[in-house]
């Protein structure tokens, strides 16, 4: 049932599908789906355009406006809470969000340099180039077991992919910390 799944935010480096996963998802799941990218001041995207990593300071505020359209209707039991795409690589920005949504769960799209590299060099971005791919697995933390979330493996064919990580939401909270992670009923006991 859709009005019992929390706010999402699908996380990853850049190129691994946020948008395009955080987008069919939605539509899978009937939830809005909103790309974080499109909350950049231009000062942000002008700095990425030209190769230039973001610092923290930078992402802040960013990180706040994302943060409030997740509470702006988690809490809300006539609406349905959005789907976010948004890169959350540090734990520290996970905090910042789940400090405004603290029940929004992580889908984390992993994969290898060599996979998501290959699909940046494929691709055309308005602000993110392949040259910066690097700083973001040297700035990714992995999740950690009190973070909720799952775990999105890119090589899967998008529709697979979409499918089952739908599925996963429908069954109850997800909480995985790697491929063996918790069971089913180890997750429940979590909630």
């Amino acid at each position: 049932m859709v009005s019992a799944l929390p706010p999402l935010v699908v996380m990853g480096v850049s190129g691994c599908g946020k948008s395009t996963v955080g987008s069919l998802l939605g539509q899978r799941l009937g939830m809005p789906f909103l790309d974080g990218d499109d909350f950049h001041p231009a000062a942000n995207k002008q700095k990425m355009a030209a190769g230039v990593p973001l610092t923290d300071k930078d992402r802040e505020p960013w990180l706040g406006r994302l943060g409030e359209l997740l509470a702006a209707k988690a809490g809300d039991g006539a609406t349905v809470p959005p789907i976010v795409a948004c890169s959350a690589l540090k734990r520290r920005y996970r905090d910042l969000l789940r400090s405004y949504a603290p029940e929004v769960v992580f889908i984390h799209l992993a994969g290898t340099a060599a996979t998501i590299g290959a699909r940046m060099e494929a691709r055309a971005h308005e602000f993110m180039p392949r040259a910066l791919l690097e700083s973001q697995f040297a700035a990714l933390e992995e999740l950690a077991a009190d973070e909720p979330h799952i775990l999105g493996d890119v090589t899967q064919p998008l529709e697979v992919l979409v499918e089952s990580l739908a599925q996963e939401l429908q069954a109850g909270l997800p909480v995985q910390t790697t491929a063996g992670g918790p069971t089913r009923s180890e997750r429940r006991q979590l909630q």
